[in-house]
């Protein structure tokens, strides 16, 4: 499930291709296509798009919320063929899990995903110097890191809701979402895709970077905090993410083995080596994103920590994370020593110990969250009707947005 696109100035970013084979084996051969592979059926459906227009823009929308079959009319070619593909559920995939939902995403406090996980998530991607140079091209970093923190936080919590993946569901559709902006914008690179770039923009590497961000990343920084979760948690998580990266068209060769932290470790260390460092885009649109974050979970109500104090703690959690020497190449400044990260880990271990000691216990946990109204920071930063014209933004296809 790959296409080409080879850039004009090289085919790929330099890897070490001998030492990649020494230590993951065939599959270094498998990411060095991959770094040239597209997503075919999303790159096809944004030429009709452009072709058809309004009309194969109604018939897709309509195809996401009520199936191939439920249409009215016929579709265009390359929107049937993308709708089949995203209904053909994978055999292995226990049709159950997508009615729970990610049961092990849901009993993450909300105040803990906003300051751990999507920031982490967001900066391993933008650790990509290509994604983060077409990123920083769309607009001022300070303006858009808010809309795209919010994005990605609205995204993740109606991927893991009970039935949030299910067909023409709000996770389902805003997965696709996802899927096409980035054919969007790999269809709009292309058109002047020099700069000495290499690779494809927003190809398989990169999505499946977007992917491990939100997997193994952000798990990491849930760990170093004291959220831990369990080995068979690991795997239903990974189970349920396969289909994830399923509806986002990511190649089955690169995640299909990847069924736990450990191997989602090994992935992330063999993309990491065909990566290039991070350029000044990466910290530019880090240091805008950690900003924005520490600025939004200060005005939601109930998070008693000033902004500086919310920076310092997100500072605390990436450089756990990614470790000092890539935290550095990211800009990510080391904070003051303090005894505060400890005690923390300290009583989220002892919190996650009684909210998992039974079957019972846990699923109050995560109907708790549930029924819980979640913070949209973005309504305590930015005026009504400028949220309003960003959620417009994102819902247009054709429009890129990040």
């Amino acid at each position: 499930m790959t296409s080409n696109h080879a850039s004009p100035t090289d085919t790929a970013p330099s890897f070490d291709l001998e030492a990649a084979r020494r230590r993951h084996g065939a599959k270094a051969d498998l990411v060095l296509t991959m770094l040239t592979a597209g997503d075919p059926l999303a790159d096809a459906v944004i030429t009709e798009l452009d072709l058809y227009g309004v009309q194969a823009q109604r018939v897709l929308d309509a195809g996401l919320r009520r199936g191939l079959a439920g249409l009215n009319e016929p579709p265009p070619t390359a929107v049937a063929a993308l709708l089949k593909q995203l209904e053909a559920i994978p055999s292995r995939l226990d049709p159950l899990t997508l009615h729970r939902g990610d049961v092990v995403s849901q009993s993450v406090p909300p105040l803990w995903s906003g300051l751990c996980s999507i920031p982490a998530a967001l900066a391993h991607t933008y650790a990509s110097p290509a994604l983060a140079r077409r990123l920083a091209r769309q607009g001022r970093p300070t303006a858009m890191a808010l809309p795209r923190l919010v994005e990605a936080g609205r995204w993740a919590r109606q991927a893991v809701r009970p039935g949030g993946l299910l067909r023409g569901a709000p996770g389902y559709v805003a997965t696709v979402e996802v899927r096409l902006r980035h054919a969007r914008t790999r269809a709009t690179a292309l058109k002047n895709w020099d700069n000495g770039a290499r690779g494809v923009p927003i190809g398989q590497i990169d999505m499946a970077r977007v992917w491990l961000g939100m997997t193994c990343v952000a798990f990491q920084a849930l760990a170093d905090v004291g959220i831990d979760i369990t080995a068979d948690e690991e795997r239903r998580l990974y189970q349920y993410w396969s289909y994830v990266a399923h509806l986002l068209g990511l190649d089955e060769r690169l995640y299909g083995d990847v069924v736990d932290h450990a191997s989602g470790r090994r992935l992330q260390d063999l993309l990491d080596r065909a990566t290039p460092a991070p350029d000044d885009n990466s910290r530019v649109l880090t240091e805008a994103m950690i900003d924005a974050q520490a600025r939004a979970m200060a005005a939601v109500p109930g998070v008693a920590l000033s902004e500086d104090q919310v920076r310092v703690l997100i500072h605390h959690v990436l450089r756990q994370t990614f470790g000092d020497g890539n935290a550095d190449s990211l800009g990510i400044p080391a904070p003051a020593a303090t005894d505060l990260m400890p005690l923390v880990s300290t009583l989220n271990r002892q919190a996650r110990y009684w909210q998992t000691f039974s079957p019972a216990s846990a699923q109050a946990a995560r109907r708790q969250k549930l029924e819980l109204p979640e913070p949209e920071p973005i309504a305590t930063v930015l005026p009504l009707g400028i949220a309003h014209q960003r959620q417009a933004v994102v819902r247009r296809w054709s429009t890129p947005a990040a």
